[in-house]
């Protein structure tokens, strides 16, 4: 499941931009996901609240924004939504040679919402020097 190395980068990322604007906690991350991302948006959410666990992130909100996916013919000018499966053959003209997909890829970190004042350092990270994540537990 690859959500979760997508959940973790945006934790360090989000993580990193917190803790130079002096957050005590992040609050919320907006993410825009494009419908051909091949990202599952619960999958996303479930691994973002793992990755979040020990950081100043912990207990934030995770908010996805779709991108419906939308292509442009370039012979014929028509836009349309690509939909899922994807459909690259313009369905006015009927070429494929001309066709650019113009929406739908898109990841990207839309805002972040964090309270302000000291930066919060996890007691473990504190005699590291650095940020520490809590480990997962495994349940047998």
């Amino acid at each position: 499941m690859h959500e979760m190395s997508i959940a973790m980068a945006v934790v360090t990322q989000v993580e990193e931009a917190a803790h130079s604007g002096g957050a005590t906690a992040v609050t919320s991350v907006r993410l825009q996901i494009g419908e051909l991302a091949g990202v599952v948006p619960d999958a996303l959410a479930f691994c973002f609240e793992l990755a979040c666990a020990g950081t100043v992130l912990e207990g934030a909100e995770l908010v996805t924004e779709p991108v419906a996916a939308r292509a442009h013919c370039g012979a014929c000018t028509d836009d349309w939504a690509v939909g899922m499966p994807p459909r690259l053959v313009c369905p006015r003209c009927g070429r494929a040679a001309e066709v650019e997909l113009r929406s739908g890829r898109e990841l990207q970190i839309l805002s972040v919402r964090w309270e302000d004042g000291p930066a919060h350092v996890p007691p473990a990270a504190a005699h590291a020097g650095n940020p520490a994540r809590e480990p997962i537990s495994e349940e047998r």
